[in-house]
């Protein structure tokens, strides 16, 4: 068994290279010899979001506070509340994050695959954040 602590890990701000707007990222645990899973709790000011991106192995969401937004390519953005959960297919590329007035917090989930979680893409245009 493991237990990790409150605190004992730091937050930290959203890379602007990935994510538009202010956002903290707190880590809940990664991947490690008998886990591929990893997971965070990362909060979206509003009008912050990430920029597009792919998982190898697909990704959960769990919203856990405020309103927020998701979108796969080509399809609509999708208003999302707390409860829901959102599966990204691997390789699906999509973006996620707050409204233009309300803030967002989500788990993330995603699985290693030879030591690679995501793959960043360009970021999300205002009109593409607007639709």
């Amino acid at each position: 068994m493991e237990i990790t602590r409150i605190g004992s890990q730091p937050s930290g701000k959203g890379p602007e290279d990935w994510f538009t707007g202010s956002v903290r990222i707190d880590p809940l645990f990664g991947a490690n010899d008998a886990r591929r899973a990893a997971a965070a709790s990362v909060t979206f000011e509003p009008g912050a979001r990430t920029a597009w991106h792919t998982h190898p192995l697909g990704q959960t969401l769990i919203i856990t506070a405020g309103i927020g937004l998701v979108q796969r390519e080509s399809g609509p953005v999708e208003e999302v509340h707390p409860g829901d959960v959102i599966w990204f297919e691997p390789d699906e590329k999509h973006w996620h994050g707050a409204t233009a007035t309300i803030g967002m917090t989500h788990l993330a989930i995603q699985e290693n695959l030879n030591g690679k979680v995501v793959d960043w893409m360009e970021k999300v245009s205002d009109e593409q954040y607007r639709q």
